[in-house]
C-alpha cells in the first residue's frame, strides 16, 4: 500500500445526482462492476478520470463529469456550467493510485431514467444519504471512505433544493486525508482529526 515517492494524482471529476424522494433527499449511487482492478463493487457517486483532450482547469472537470454520468448512468446533465461544486478530494499519498477528485452537486434532469452501462457499472439505486449510511453498516452496500465522508455531510440537508442553495458560491478546499500506521494497523485520518 505504501509507495516509495507518492505518485501525481490523475485528475478527476464524480457528480452527487440529487431529487427529492418520499423521505426527503436521494442521491444516485451506481455500483462498481466486481472484477474491476480498483474499488470493485463499490457503491459510488458517477464519476472517473479527466480525458486529455477534455482540458484542464475547472472547465475540464465539468466536462468530464457530465461525460462520466452519461456513460455510467444514462443522463444527460444539460450543462456542465450548471454543476454546483460540493468538494474536491486527493488519495492520501500512501496509495499507489491516485486520484485528485473534484466532486459537484447536480438535481435529477426531469423526465429521464437511470440506467447502468453493464459493464463498469453493474447496478444503481437511490438512497437517502442515512439510508445508505445504515444499508453500508448491515453489510449490504459496499462503500467506500470517501463516499460514506460525503453521505453523512449530505445526511444534514432535507432537500435536494436546500443543498444546492446551501453549496452554491461556497468555497471549496481540497481534503487530503492521510494513512497512518500503528504495527500493521492502517487508520485513515482527515485533516484536523488527531493524529
Amino acid at each position: 500500500m505504501e509507495a516509495e515517492r507518492p505518485t501525481e494524482p490523475r485528475q478527476a471529476a464524480s457528480v452527487i445526482v440529487l431529487r427529492d424522494g418520499g423521505d426527503g433527499l436521494e442521491v444516485l449511487l451506481v455500483r462498481r462492476n466486481p472484477a474491476a482492478r480498483f474499488m470493485g463493487g463499490a457503491w459510488v457517486f458517477p464519476g472517473g478520470a479527466v480525458d486529455a483532450h477534455e482540458g484542464g482547469g475547472d472547465q475540464s472537470h465539468r466536462i468530464a463529469a457530465v461525460r462520466e454520468v452519461e456513460e455510467e448512468a444514462g443522463l444527460r446533465l444539460p450543462d456542465p456550467a450548471a454543476l454546483v461544486r460540493f468538494s474536491r478530494w486527493i488519495t492520501p499519498p500512501q496509495m499507489p493510485i491516485r486520484f485528485d477528485t473534484h466532486f459537484f452537486l447536480a438535481a435529477a434532469p426531469a423526465g429521464q431514467e437511470a440506467q447502468v452501462d453493464g459493464t463498469e457499472m453493474v447496478d444503481l439505486a437511490w438512497h437517502t444519504p442515512a439510508g445508505a449510511l445504515a444499508a453500508h453498516r448491515r453489510g449490504e452496500l459496499q462503500l467506500v471512505f470517501p463516499t460514506i465522508k460525503h453521505l453523512e455531510q449530505l445526511a444534514g440537508f432535507a432537500s435536494a433544493t436546500a443543498l444546492l442553495d446551501w453549496a452554491t458560491g461556497r468555497e471549496v478546499t481540497a481534503v487530503e486525508p492521510h494513512v497512518e500506521f500503528t504495527g500493521e494497523t492502517a487508520r485513515v485520518v482527515l485533516p484536523g482529526e488527531p493524529g
